[in-house]
């Protein structure tokens, strides 16, 4: 069984979707640090890489790895276009996830996070985790599947409680069932039979039969609070290896604040004494963690490890980078909006259709513009961030406050909830250059998110030029390149 390695003192996030790909894990992993892949909708990821025809062959040399042949064989011949796909039209989809009978999405998903994990390791003796959401529960299982078939070391996961999870790698390091419990929403008048439904993964089912017991990673639960990592550390069903520890000010989803809802002037939550994390308490857990939320700059770093943490997490300074994920004009205009000072980044409690408060950076031409927003056509085509609810006849279905509003109420939703959602499956798509073309001719629009030190981006970008590397960001982090000094503080958790 993997332990966390304690002499690591930068986890680099792991932003969704593909943002943290595998050039940039593996570019972080090389230096000695834990580079992160994502693996939130790495299936769609996999089959839209192949209907651009693969250009480089990495996701093919990576397939010619995978133990299970028949997988592989099937991909190829459903999405694979070696041309790559015409201009203007529409991908291919994965088929939805779904918690039962859905063989050929959790085999794209095994495949997918196996070639990312594959790519980010190539080349190296560095380690490698890989970053998934515990809201996100249908495809889970099978993403860490395939993650532990290509050797990841660890395991994080945070938008909710993985109670689950460490139970679920010791049985697929052994090739053995898993399941989930599902988090179901039960409809007013609806009543429940029998036990609670599962998500389930049979490796047999994929060809695991004969295969080797593979290695067990570290899990690092992703907390907000040193209750949290107390609960899991006592009443997960399997061990926990470390924690990061994230505050409000990181990017992507946040945890809500505790205690009563109050909201500052432009919309945000406001977070009070009750969300400071006591470190004292986590130190005493026993357990290394790292800081994350604004900890990107030497000085927080050297803060946390003050305060007994191994080390920061870091996601928005690798977001920018040169080997990140994001499409290069996307890249460029928030790199143009930081060294102009008039970048800015909200905490959007409406944006995300799973309830929790999402990070999102202002950028024209996304749906952050009210405009945008309210001129895309709503659909839900790739159903990550659905929920399952219990039907009237005790069956269960799926749903999301971002789906057409009609569709939603039929399935027992209030129109309320729909108000502000945003299609986060479609937007971060776009954000890497895989965006769909839908079948009316339109095209989706991006959303990005950043944390609350967005600015500090400039303390990375040098005298005559407008890039920046993965290496840059470890030698200012680690303190061992000079940077100029930034135009003004950066206030945060971490700063």
């Amino acid at each position: 069984m993997s332990a966390a390695n304690r002499n690591a003192q930068i986890i680099q996030g792991g932003m969704g979707v593909a943002v943290s790909n595998w050039r940039l894990a593996r570019a972080v992993a090389s230096e000695g640090q834990i580079g992160v892949i994502s693996g939130t909708g790495i299936d769609s990821v996999l089959v839209r890489r192949l209907q651009d025809g693969d250009p480089e062959g990495a996701v093919r040399r990576a397939m010619a790895a995978f133990p299970f042949p028949d997988i592989v064989k099937e991909a190829l011949k459903r999405y694979f276009l070696p041309e790559g796909r015409q201009p203007g039209t529409t991908y291919k989809r994965s088929p939805m996830p779904s918690a039962t009978g859905n063989r050929i999405q959790q085999g794209l998903t095994i495949l997918g996070s196996y070639v990312e994990v594959f790519l980010a390791k190539e080349g190296h003796s560095g380690q490698v985790g890989i970053n998934l959401l515990t809201k996100v529960q249908l495809p889970n299982l099978a993403a860490l599947y395939g993650s532990m078939l290509a050797g990841v070391d660890y395991v994080l996961m945070g938008a909710g409680i993985p109670r689950e999870v460490p139970g679920a790698l010791d049985r697929l390091a052994q090739h053995l069932p898993a399941s989930f419990r599902l988090d179901i929403t039960e409809l007013p008048g609806v009543t429940r039979d029998g036990p609670a439904p599962t998500t389930d993964l049979i490796p047999h089912d994929f060809g695991s039969e004969g295969q080797p017991d593979l290695k067990r990673p570290a899990f690092l639960p992703i907390v907000a609070s040193h209750s949290l990592a107390s609960m899991l550390q006592k009443k997960a069903n399997g061990s926990i290896e470390g924690f990061v520890v994230e505050g409000p000010t990181a990017g992507g989803h946040n945890a809500p604040p505790r205690g009563a809802k109050v909201f500052d002037d432009e919309g945000q939550p406001v977070y009070g004494e009750r969300d400071i994390v006591d470190l004292e308490k986590m130190v005493d857990l026993g357990l290394p963690f790292w800081l994350a939320g604004a900890y990107g700059s030497p000085e927080a770093l050297r803060r946390a490890r003050a305060h007994g943490a191994a080390g920061v997490q870091v996601g928005t300074l690798f977001a920018y980078c040169e080997e990140s994920g994001l499409e290069p004009s996307i890249k460029d205009k928030v790199l143009e909006q930081v060294i102009g000072g008039t970048v800015s980044v909200r905490t959007d409690p409406r944006a995300s259709p799973t309830g929790f408060p999402f990070k999102v950076v202002s950028l024209p031409g996304s749906t952050s513009e009210e405009d945008v927003y309210r001129a895309r056509k709503r659909v839900c085509d790739l159903g990550y961030l659905r929920e399952v609810y219990r039907k009237d006849d005790g069956g269960i279905g799926y749903r999301c406050a971002s789906e057409p509003i009609a569709d939603y109420m039929a399935k027992g939703g209030e129109a309320a909830e729909t108000a502000g959602r945003k299609c986060l499956c479609n937007a971060l798509m776009v954000n890497i250059g895989l965006g769909q073309i839908q079948k009316d001719g339109s095209a989706e629009a991006p959303l990005l998110t950043s944390g609350d030190d967005l600015p500090a981006i400039e303390r990375l970008i040098r005298p005559g030029r407008s890039w920046y590397s993965a290496r840059d960001v470890l030698d200012y982090l680690l303190d061992t390149t000079p940077i100029a000094a930034p135009k003004g503080e950066v206030v945060g958790q971490g700063a």
